[in-house]
């Protein structure tokens, strides 16, 4: 039957090929449609959905340094329809199982005027949306890449409405804006829009591999129009490569709902599969830390009276993790070099603070079964962390430590580099390589963005690349709808390092604190209610979870229970509603139990929600652990308040979940034997 398919669908695009030099192909639901034209010699591609114009002809192609462009002299030389209908299985993620189901066509071009150069642009059309890549083979009349500029276009058919971060070679860590696409004139992806007729639709790249970032600009000689924008060298020029080469894919997601958005794999699916034999030793885990303390200015990075990192307070933390069923203990301000902040070459990664016995921690956390998190920051130093990669993971390796966190801030130190070029994005990739022949896993902060490279490298656990809990500590913080908007927009990129689970929300318990950053005005809180901060573990995902208040702020606190509980590798993840920086609920099956847990949160309004419990398995009975706003919840005037409680529950039941202003409500599923 695939045969037969293939065969047929080979035939009607033949002979679109042979009358109009069109080729068309479609979603596997026969939803999506994807036509691929050549005119006056430039490519083009355009997107329909339900027999609707999403994507107008939009263009495609390169520019190249010192050579004609690979775009205007173009005609079809050849193309090959296959498909693929396979279930591939995770290391860890959302999901345990996931479906590749996608028709795929292969568009061979060929210039008609020398010097002749070919060039293939391969798509990919799945139900949830398109993936397309530009693929240049060997040939005589072109070795050496220099792309000056891509030419790929998103040329809407209206004016949707768009989620987005404004572009920044440097930095992914912005709030989020809300404006008609005809009014935003640059942005990072994912860049998420929704149309008058529920049409969802979000722009990312996957599988980014030597190769720079893309950012969106507007396009001012369209209507609802963008290009790519990637980001230079030095020099100007965007990637520097040979043949043959490949670029990332760029992604379209499209779905009918903002649920179904949030719950695509077409990033994922569009990466190679895992090049990692031995996975045995890639674990998810929850983590507390040495961390929440600097950025709130109780303690230091640096030595002193204020230190946080010393062997004493280590193995506090140690102690806790170990009798709250949390896994991994993480430590920054551990090495020297933190008082040499901004220097070239500040930090060597290895030589310990004098109050600090790492080989004693280390043993001391293998004795209590914890996973001691290294940390590696660079203060943007990566050419001297690459020249020490080996002796950093050796280190960690010989001491037993698994997993490392790295760390970018403050401008990369390489002249004229940004943190999302092409020269990082091969360091970051580095890293992760290097990182897995010594098998540690990797959390890293100021990163690339996510691309879905963690099915590749499961050792690529998590990172940051966003705005995440530490600007509660020391800014005016992250407005209730932030956490509303982020799973339709970061959160489809892939696993992400927010920290959430700050207690003390409005620092009362955070005394003798000292001002070290200029965005401080003495306001600064965590602007949710504490059932919220619950919610997020769920909603905000990351197959490393930090809890990252103090501990003092959890001993003799209910609510940590959901914490202590918490799953964080799961076997089936749903969205059961959600409307882009309104509200949003999730829930995720744990894969080493049959329990289930519930996030769901809201933005400045309180809200009153109700949940269809028909996810739960139907032949058992189940009680509902509710860690829920309090009666008179409120993240500005009361935060604190909540309430828990228990109630019998099946698949028939109906929840009625009622959120606080700015609040949230987490819920625990368990069988009843």
């Amino acid at each position: 039957m695939k045969k037969f398919f293939c065969v047929l669908l080979s035939f009607i695009v033949l002979i679109s090929c042979k009358t109009e030099n069109n080729l068309k192909i479609s979603s596997p639901n026969k939803k999506i449609d994807l036509l691929v034209q050549t005119k006056s010699g430039a490519i083009l591609y355009s997107v329909n959905f339900k027999d609707s114009t999403l994507i107008k002809p939009s263009n495609l192609g390169l520019l190249l340094k010192n050579s004609k462009p690979l775009n205007g002299n173009f005609l079809i030389s050849d193309f090959k329809i296959t498909n693929e209908n396979t279930l591939w299985t995770q290391v860890w993620g959302e999901n345990k199982t996931i479906i590749d189901n996608y028709n795929q066509l292969e568009v061979s071009l060929q210039e008609k005027v020398e010097p002749f150069r070919k060039m293939n642009v391969i798509f990919k059309v799945y139900d949830d949306g398109i993936g397309f890549r530009y693929q240049i083979p060997v040939q005589k009349n072109l070795d050496s890449i220099l792309i000056s500029e891509e030419l790929t276009e998103f040329n809407f058919s209206k004016n949707f409405e768009g989620w987005f971060t404004p572009a920044n070679f440097d930095s992914y860590e912005q709030l989020y804006q809300n404006k008609p696409l005809n009014e935003i004139e640059n942005a990072n992806t994912p860049i998420t829009f929704q149309s008058e007729n529920q049409v969802f639709v979000s722009i990312h790249e996957a599988n980014l591999t030597n190769y720079a970032d893309m950012t969106l600009l507007k396009n001012k000689e369209k209507d609802f129009s963008f290009k790519s924008n990637l980001v230079p060298w030095p020099d100007g020029v965007k990637v520097k490569t040979i043949t043959p080469m490949v670029s990332p894919w760029r992604t379209i997601l499209i779905a009918e709902s903002a649920e179904k958005l949030a719950a695509s794999n077409l990033v994922l699916n569009l990466n190679e599969p895992n090049k990692i034999d031995d996975t045995s030793w890639i674990q998810p885990m929850k983590y507390i830390g040495i961390w929440w303390g600097m950025h709130l200015g109780t303690h230091t990075w640096t030595l002193g009276e204020r230190h946080g990192a010393t062997t004493v307070n280590t193995k506090k933390y140690i102690d806790f993790a170990s009798n709250n069923n949390i896994s991994g203990v993480l430590v920054e301000g551990w090495n020297t070099g933190w008082e040499n902040w901004g220097k070239k070459g500040a930090f060597d990664f290895v030589t310990p603070y004098e109050d600090f016995n790492l080989k004693e921690i280390a043993a001391y956390a293998t004795s209590k079964n914890i996973q001691l998190i290294g940390h590696v920051e660079t203060g943007g130093d990566a050419d001297f962390f690459e020249e020490n990669l080996d002796k950093v993971f050796e280190m960690y390796h010989n001491l037993g430590i698994k997993t490392v966190k790295t760390g970018y801030a403050g401008t990369i130190k390489t002249k004229g580099q940004f943190h999302h070029g092409q020269y990082m994005v091969n360091h970051y990739r580095k890293v992760i390589e290097k990182a897995a022949k010594y098998k540690i896993m990797i959390n890293a902060h100021e990163p690339i963005k996510p691309t879905g490279i963690r099915r590749t490298y499961p050792n690529m656990m998590t990172r940051e690349g966003a705005r995440g809990m530490e600007w509660n500590a020391w800014s005016s913080g992250n407005p209730p709808e932030y956490y509303t908007v982020l799973p339709f927009t970061r959160g489809l990129a892939g696993p992400l390092d927010y920290t959430p689970g700050t207690f003390d929300i409005l620092f009362k318990n955070a005394k003798n604190r000292v001002k070290w950053n200029d965005l401080d005005d003495g306001t600064s809180r965590v602007n949710t209610t504490l059932a919220k901060q619950l919610s997020l573990f769920i909603i905000l995902y990351s197959p490393m979870q930090m809890a990252s208040d103090l501990i003092e702020n959890y001993e003799n606190q209910p609510a940590f229970k959901f914490v202590k509980d918490l799953g964080v590798d799961w076997e089936i993840s749903k969205v059961l509603n959600g409307k882009i920086g309104d509200y949003v609920t999730i829930v995720r099956k744990d894969k080493n139990s049959d329990n289930w847990f519930l996030g769901s949160c809201t933005d400045e309004n309180k809200r009153e929600l109700k949940i269809d419990l028909s996810f739960l398995d139907s032949n058992k009975k189940y009680v509902a652990e509710i860690f829920a706003d309090g009666k008179d919840a409120n993240w500005k005037t009361n935060p604190q308040e909540i309430q828990i409680l228990e109630k019998e529950v099946d698949s028939k039941s109906i929840l009625t979940i009622k959120l606080a202003p700015g609040g949230g409500q987490a819920i625990k599923f368990s069988p009843i034997n």
